[in-house]
């Protein structure tokens, strides 16, 4: 399988092929190609996987970026407070040096909520593309099941033009 996963593309090649099927005479049955078929949905099961595959790479992506920025942050921080602490040790200037390290303590904590929110928000933009890809897939599936129930009802009323149609 080369070049990206299209699921709904692969969807939309097996409901031609049922579309384009021979029917059989006075049934709502038609005569497809089991092997090109099965070929076809052995395809869209490989890809499946792949689609899910991705979802699971994006969230392992993003749990590791917001490991990763929380390390960046607790190493500033760590700094900060290093810093701090070498300041603090300096007598001439102890009033500010500890209001220096607050600040950068304070810098640091808020670089770390930034990073942490721009992470989440790219994770939120891929896994917010990943539900449109899903649920184009879920409506292509029930279209093509709406098509074959609407084509069996079809023949069903062909064949039988004078009975009443039930009740489902």
């Amino acid at each position: 399988m080369t070049g990206p996963v299209d699921v709904p593309a692969k969807l939309d090649e097996i409901v031609g092929l049922i579309e384009g099927a021979r029917a059989m005479p006075m049934s709502a049955s038609c005569m497809v190609n089991r092997v090109e078929l099965l070929n076809q949905l052995e395809e869209l099961r490989a890809m499946l996987p792949a689609e899910m595959s991705q979802a699971r790479r994006l969230l392992r992506d993003r749990d590791q970026l917001v490991e990763e920025g929380r390390q960046d942050a607790d190493r500033i921080i760590a700094a900060a407070r290093d810093e701090r602490a070498r300041l603090i040790a300096k007598t001439e200037v102890v009033a500010e040096a500890a209001l220096e390290a607050e600040r950068l303590v304070g810098d640091a904590e808020d670089a770390a909520v930034q990073m942490r929110a721009e992470v989440e928000d790219y994770v939120d933009k891929k896994l917010a593309n990943f539900e449109i890809v899903l649920n184009k897939t879920l409506a292509a599936v029930e279209r093509g099941r709406s098509k074959l129930a609407g084509q069996h009802e079809l023949s069903r009323l062909q064949e039988n033009p004078d009975e009443p149609e039930l009740p489902h």
